[in-house]
């Protein structure tokens, strides 16, 4: 009778912990399907059709299954632990795991949901990085009302979170005596956790690109898991020698459509009416074609469209990524962005990257770069630091009264700095190359400026206040005693928060390039030639006589003896438009065509081997 009842004791243990186990398993997929829904409830287009929908959550499922498959290994292995005792330490430390849970998917969905907004990728490692570099820049978007309903959002999804895993997975789970049978049923449970994980018996394990099923780019982001998503991205980021191999490395060189030239050439044109100009490089926060009437965009950036219009300005040219921390290597050291990670992750690959201002100072240029924000942002300081920049002017060299908005010191008080010292530089003094990066055209768009126009709109008045002090600059430069030798190169470093709405990635990434200054020989001038921001130095260097050989992805913009080409990306999507001006986008992840040529001739073809190009050289720094 005894071995009867430890029998149905045992069988009843078992019974039990499977239960536990898979009720957990099953209530982790339904928070990712219902975190799924509100995602679609709050971004969701209104030609969205209920049968899309469908297909989001069903195409979402295989990554679902697989994120709550690694969730569920710990409360597997602690409820195996509590057939063998009944303490109360297992129950305790399920409690704990489930509020760590809870909290980080909460932290997950939150961010996922408020930045997909602004950014239009799921959630990656880019927040943390920019959060780890600098706290405060990294929160310098967000007013204060956003971030305190972010903190209530965080605390309320993470406790109900908590408390339903709690609920479904920490109820008593009977003990018997030497329970090796329920043991070894809960082992086997838990090892077929295995296969959600993987991804199921496919040759390829679970990837990002599993849950694309959709030429709609928004779709295919709203079936990805954040979750996944973001672990994804921690633990590929690193290994750029892994990454998009799409053909043999010996064929990528067929396919690179620019190939390094020696020296100068002579199909080169000069627009310099002085050897050694004074260089000024102003970088324009989130600045693009769009707000430009003379670029068929929106009148708003009118001191720009004036000074462009009386200069030379690149038409047809873009930025090579989404964000400043893939813009600077771009356009200071000629490294097109990458759409999986930043290389300023990686000081010890930054340090060795080719830069336009070691090229300068080799040339006897002194170099300096301003920025009114926190130059540790992004690890921004060991970019200019390894590049050559002498001396980096920061918000540490403001007082306190001057820094008046997030990012530190407004772009007038920055300007006012830059002119500051250029009418102090002594006219016998070496050439000069500074670099201007401004601020104020970024969220939260708090600027010391309300102009008539754009009163209504935040964003719009600190576009209009920023043109202006690009304006003062342009003025100020022009007018100091070294004027005349000035030559102003001022680009965006990518497109920002107008308009809110594109046709297609190259739309989006579509920005003026502008040359301007009294050292220029010509003006009024229009060049559609197509380019892109790693052709900046490249062309800086040639018009200087200055061989520009270890800048592999750039071309002189005023030659034609190489292809003109524009390569830009961002996470999930890389665009390219080809020397003949076709243009393909696609994802690299899934090699999915998106738009464009969808066979395997150029540019498709073209913009793989950039692509495996770039990651097969930043392996190897």
């Amino acid at each position: 009778m005894k071995q009867v009842e430890t029998s149905v004791s045992i069988f009843s243990a078992m019974k039990k912990a499977l239960k536990r186990f898979i009720t957990v398993y099953v209530v982790f997929v339904a928070i990712f399907v219902v975190a799924k829904l509100l995602f679609l409830l709050i971004y969701s287009p209104s030609d969205v059709s209920a049968a899309d929908w469908l297909d989001v959550v069903l195409h979402g499922l295989p990554m679902d299954f697989c994120v709550a498959g690694y969730l569920s290994v710990v409360p597997g292995l602690l409820q195996i632990v509590r057939l063998w005792t009944s303490g109360r330490w297992p129950a305790l430390t399920l409690k704990i795991y489930f509020g760590i849970v809870g909290a980080a998917l909460s932290a997950i969905f939150i961010l996922d949901t408020s930045l997909y907004g602004y950014w239009n990728f799921k959630l990656d490692t880019t927040p943390l990085f920019y959060f780890a570099s600098s706290p405060s820049a990294a929160l310098a978007s967000a007013t204060g009302w956003q971030l305190a309903a972010a903190v209530l959002a965080f605390v309320a999804v993470g406790t109900a979170i908590s408390l339903l895993l709690v609920i479904a997975g920490v109820r008593k789970v009977t003990t018997a005596h030497r329970p090796w049978k329920a043991t070894l049923a809960m082992a086997v449970a838990v090892g077929l956790l295995f296969i959600p994980i993987r991804g199921g018996f496919t040759v390829s394990t679970m990837n990002v690109s599993r849950a694309y099923f959709s030429h709609d780019r928004f779709l295919n982001h709203a079936a990805v898991n954040p979750s996944f998503s973001l672990l994804y991205s921690a633990t590929h980021s690193n290994g750029y020698s892994s990454q998009y191999r799409f053909m043999p490395d010996d064929e990528v060189s067929r396919y690179l459509p620019v190939q390094p030239t020696a020296g100068t050439d002579s199909a080169h044109a000069s627009i310099l009416n002085t050897e050694r100009p004074d260089i000024y490089l102003v970088i324009l926060e989130s600045f693009s074609a769009h707000l430009m009437p003379s670029l068929n965009g929106d009148s708003i950036a009118m001191r720009l469209d004036s000074i462009a219009n009386s200069g030379i300005i690149f038409s047809n040219f873009y930025a090579s990524s989404f964000r400043t921390d893939r813009a600077l290597p771009a356009i200071l050291n000629g490294l097109p962005g990458q759409p999986s990670t930043s290389v300023l992750k990686f000081v010890d690959k930054v340090e060795k990257l080719p830069s336009l201002a070691r090229e300068l100072g080799r040339a006897g240029y002194e170099t300096s770069y301003y920025y009114g924000g926190d130059i540790n942002f992004t690890n921004m300081k060991a970019l200019l630091v390894g590049g050559g920049f002498r001396n980096i002017i920061s918000d540490a060299d403001f007082p306190i009264s001057d820094k008046t908005g997030k990012w530190g010191a407004c772009d007038g008080k920055l300007v006012e700095k830059v002119l500051q010292d250029v009418v102090a530089t002594q006219p016998g003094r070496s050439p000069q190359f500074r670099v201007v990066q401004t601020s104020s055209s970024h969220e939260p768009f708090d600027v010391p400026y309300a102009g008539k126009r754009f009163a209504g709109d935040p964003r719009l008045n600190a576009f209009a206040y920023a043109d202006s002090c690009l304006g003062t600059l342009v003025d100020g430069i022009s007018q100091s005693p070294r004027g005349d030798r000035a030559l102003i190169v001022i680009v965006p470093d990518h497109q920002g928060a107008w308009p809110d709405e594109f046709e297609s990635l190259p739309s989006r990434h579509h920005i003026p390039l502008v040359f301007a200054g009294k050292a220029l020989a010509v003006g009024g001038v229009r060049d559609s030639t197509l380019g892109c921001q790693p052709d900046i130095a490249t062309t800086v260097l040639k018009q200087l006589g200055i061989p520009a050989d270890d800048f592999l992805y750039g071309v002189d913009l005023f030659s034609q003896a190489q292809p003109h080409t524009a390569f830009m990306s961002r996470p999930g999507e890389v665009a390219f438009i080809s020397g003949a001006g076709d243009t393909v986008v696609f994802n690299p992840d899934a090699e999915d065509v998106i738009a464009g040529n969808d066979t395997e001739r150029a540019p498709l073809l073209q913009a793989k081997a950039v692509l495996q190009n770039l990651y097969t050289n930043l392996s190897n720094l």
